[in-house]
């Protein structure tokens, strides 16, 4: 099953594939021959959505002036006016902040008549990421740390995260206006919201100082900001500075901005390459996944096991699929720190949100000895890369928790240190299929057979 889960993983990954749905979209953009074309591709796609939209503006005989990719990975630019740099993800460093002085750089040169492409993907928040003037570098990669730790999810992290960073929350557009500028993205969120995606660099911000200030008290993290980030929240709040632009604004007026790949496109994708293999049925789960990693590992494990006891004769031997998609949390423990007993975040984990829901699944499965005999579990991001590690998820079965087990370390322990990365690997259950070159959040497969 594990070679059946692989190619349902390679249908999800083509189902969402950048390069043919970014071609498509500037093909239908409609830009002017006359108007000078800058390329700005932010993300884990940002290689193959600029590849299709050269491949597309040289067909329509557009020139291309100038543009910047910044990536994750370094690869040889597509056309010789583009310039490629590498940021840092999930947090940002030297690399990203050099690759933001670019990006204003770059937006300083664009002249009235000229258009902006700007292609948007998952990791942009953090590859493009640099302070707002007065505040400092090691503030803000303080700021993502903390936010990373503390089990929020997208949405809210990015409205915390847009608020500091000097080209989230429009902030790029109004750098380039009175220049156009038309965003394409692919969309690594819940609700596919273009204010959010990449921390919405080129859209109008819809949320307040206040909506930020309201997350953090919520989460408990207002006081864990450093003074000048607390100081400028409070400022916009009173109205002493600006807030964020918002809709109506005119650098909006003269562009566009949607999703043209997502999630959904990915799940179908392997539901249809499964039904392709003769599965006798195939769940697409509509609820996106979303929540505490380790919880919802266990509540799709439970999901599968009743699958599995529902299974009529005839289906005996006869595979059954369920499809999840979405994006989970991993809330980190806090340690205190001996010289003044405030708690500190944990070190980042060896895993990822992925790796950590396949963990608790296999518990699960392995506590349900025979009942679980035939199911197999897949949680993967489609980016290829699930936290700070090589591997995109996990595939694990009732004898995956056994296998750790045997091999001398112990699960549950590396469940409650977020280390799962280390346990998985000792009984040979995690997935490199590598970097994919699109992100559409998280999938999860599930086989009874």
């Amino acid at each position: 099953m594990r070679d059946v889960l692989t190619q349902l993983y390679g249908a999800a990954v083509g189902g969402a594939a950048t390069g043919p749905v970014t071609a498509r979209a500037v093909d239908s953009l409609a830009v002017s021959r006359d108007r000078r074309v800058w390329v700005l591709a932010f993300g884990k796609a940002a290689h193959a959505m600029t590849a299709a939209a050269v491949t597309s503006l040289q067909r329509s005989l557009h020139q291309i002036v100038g543009g910047l990719i910044v990536a994750p990975d370094e690869a040889p630019s597509p056309y010789g006016t583009i310039a490629v740099a590498c940021g840092d993800h999930p947090v940002p460093g030297a690399r990203s902040f050099a690759a933001a002085q670019r990006l204003g750089d770059l937006a300083a040169r664009m002249k009235s008549g000229d258009v902006a492409l700007a292609l948007v993907s998952g990791g942009a928040s953090s590859l493009i990421a640099a302070p707002l003037r007065g505040m400092t570098e090691s503030d803000l990669t303080s700021l993502y740390e903390l936010l990373l730790a503390s089990g929020l999810d997208i949405s809210a992290m990015n409205t915390v995260r847009k608020r500091f960073s000097r080209w989230g929350g429009g902030r790029l557009t109004l750098a380039i206006a009175p220049a156009g500028t038309h965003c394409l993205a692919v969309s690594d969120v819940i609700g596919d919201d273009l204010s959010t995606i990449g921390s919405g660099p080129c859209v109008p911000d819809p949320t307040t100082a206040d909506d930020v200030i309201d997350i953090l008290e919520d989460a408990k993290l207002l006081s864990r900001l450093t003074k000048p980030f607390r100081t400028y929240l409070a400022d916009v709040s009173r109205g002493a500075e600006p807030e964020t632009p918002k809709r109506g604004h005119p650098a909006f007026a003269h562009g566009s901005a949607r999703v043209i790949a997502d999630n959904r496109g990915a799940l179908e994708a392997a539901a249809d390459r499964a039904r392709a293999l003769g599965a006798a049925a195939v769940y697409v789960v509509d609820a996106p996944l979303t929540g505490e990693a380790v919880r919802r590992g266990e509540d799709i494990a439970r999901w599968l096991l009743e699958l599995r006891a529902k299974g009529s004769t005839s289906e005996t031997g006869a595979r059954r699929f369920a499809i999840w998609g979405g994006e989970t949390t991993v809330t980190l423990h806090q340690a205190s720190d001996s010289s003044n007993r405030r708690p500190t975040p944990a070190p980042p984990p060896p895993g990822g949100r992925c790796q950590e829901l396949a963990l608790a699944a296999a518990r699960v499965l392995d506590e349900a000895g025979e009942r679980a005999a035939g199911i197999c579990l897949l949680a993967a991001g489609t980016d290829g890369r699930d936290g700070p590690t090589d591997a995109a998820g996990a595939m694990v079965d009732a004898g995956t928790w056994g296998l750790i087990h045997a091999a001398g370390a112990d699960p549950a322990l590396a469940l409650a240190r977020h280390d799962s990365y280390a346990a998985l690997d000792r009984a040979g259950a995690l997935f490199k299929p590598g970097p994919t070159g699109t992100n559409v959040m998280d999938i999860v497969i599930g086989v009874v057979g």
